[in-house]
């Protein structure tokens, strides 16, 4: 088996695809953006031949740097694991005639209003949405559903560009900001959704799922990210199993049925809404904000290397034991500046320290990050527990005793 593994140095946790590819007894080749002496000496020893190329995301280039591997020897596989690698890759399978992914279905997981169309006549329930270029469109989408909607990119991860829309007022001003009233360009209008806010998350082998996970966010993500205040927390719960979650256990594997994902990680937003379960988006990949870190820590597992089996055609080397629930809150400064220090955080790790498993506070003098730079933009904590509900409620009160002061 030889994987090409694209991008092996950024974001840092890439290396651990090619750590356990390679101890899966794959060979590891690479194309990625930094030159081969600025790759560390362990990432040099995992790999067997590595192509740079200018960007990651350029179809040509990817091309001819997979085309020159392949002059080298036989390429079984080339995988991607971030979001905006997704595309170029599947497109870079076919050229190449190496198996994997297909550009149909990675266009069904990236392009929004594609993915629901698709789902729903799949009879996977989902919120009504659209493309929309012009504000006039969006305008038209918000007469047929009515207020709130929400704005975002046809292919973008997280919250990342997403706005909600509630009245007239904040469509004009929704549409300044997301550029739409300067210049037409490509969005996904949805019908918002009330209601509770998880993912599921997936590794699949052959079709079938034989990992998965399911997490909560606390408040629901777009909430949390526009709202200083709010430290929101994220929860991997070690109750899978429970007959409460067998409805989303089951329109998950509907989901990665319909779209004919083979082998890959998989990440699913869902909504417990007053209509129901409601799917919300997937993506073909692992998913971000550190959440297989909770996973692993919660299951005594390594999903890389999980995920490396799958892609190997391997058994799973373990299975999850849902020992622990496990969460990260994320912990905003309470200005944007310059963090000066932090008030409970001695009596944080003096009380619970036990459950701590990771932490991250800037040093003082560091400039804050915005608030919609994400969970782990700033401080955060990661912890576990055994018992669900006990793990809410250490993370509500890191949240309420902890505090990030700027200036």
């Amino acid at each position: 088996m030889h994987v090409i593994l694209v991008e092996p140095a950024f974001p840092v946790n890439q290396r651990d695809f090619v750590r356990t590819l390679k101890h899966a007894g794959a060979a590891v080749s690479a194309i990625g953006e930094w030159p081969h002496h600025a790759l560390d000496g362990q990432l040099k020893e995992w790999l067997t031949w590595y192509e740079q190329v200018p960007t990651v995301c350029d179809l040509g280039s990817m091309v001819q740097a997979t085309r020159r591997l392949q002059q080298r020897g036989w390429i079984d596989r080339l995988e991607a694991t971030v979001e905006a690698h997704m595309l170029v890759a599947a497109e870079t399978r076919e050229r190449c005639g190496i198996p994997g992914t297909s550009v149909e279905t990675t266009i069904r997981c990236r392009d929004k209003p594609i993915m629901k169309e698709f789902l729903r006549k799949a009879g996977i329930p989902c919120a009504r949405s659209g493309a929309a270029s012009t504000p006039a469109e969006v305008k038209d989408f918000i007469r047929e559903v009515g207020y709130p909607i929400v704005l975002k990119p046809r292919d973008g991860a997280g919250a990342a560009g997403t706005y909600r829309i509630s009245d007239d007022a904040e469509f004009e001003r929704v549409m300044v900001d997301s550029g739409l009233a300067d210049r037409p360009h490509d969005c996904a209008v949805e019908e918002f959704l009330s209601g509770h806010e998880g993912f599921y998350d997936t590794i699949v082998s052959r079709g079938k799922v034989v990992h998965e996970f399911i997490s909560h966010y606390y408040p629901n993500v777009l909430h949390a990210m526009r709202t200083r205040w709010i430290s929101p927390q994220i929860a991997s719960s070690n109750r899978v199993d429970a007959e409460g979650y067998t409805e989303l256990r089951r329109m998950g594997r509907r989901v990665i049925e319909a779209l004919e994902i083979g082998t890959a990680a998989t990440h699913m937003e869902w909504f417990i809404t007053p209509k129901g379960l409601m799917f919300s988006e997937i993506g073909c990949r692992p998913p971000g904000v550190g959440a297989w870190d909770l996973h692993n820590a919660g299951n005594d597992i390594d999903l890389y290397q999980e995920w490396a089996h799958a892609i190997c055609g391997l058994p799973p080397a373990r299975r999850p034991s849902r020992r622990f629930a496990a969460g990260m809150i994320a912990l905003r400064p309470d200005r944007d500046g310059t963090i000066v220090g932090y008030e409970g955080k001695d009596a944080m790790f003096r009380d619970l320290g036990d459950f701590i498993m990771g932490a991250h506070f800037p040093p003082p003098g560091s400039r804050t990050q915005p608030v919609e730079g994400g969970y782990k933009a700033n401080a955060w904590v990661q912890v576990k527990h055994p018992d669900y509900d006990t793990l809410l409620e250490m993370m509500t009160r890191i949240g309420r005793g902890v505090q990030v002061r700027a200036r």
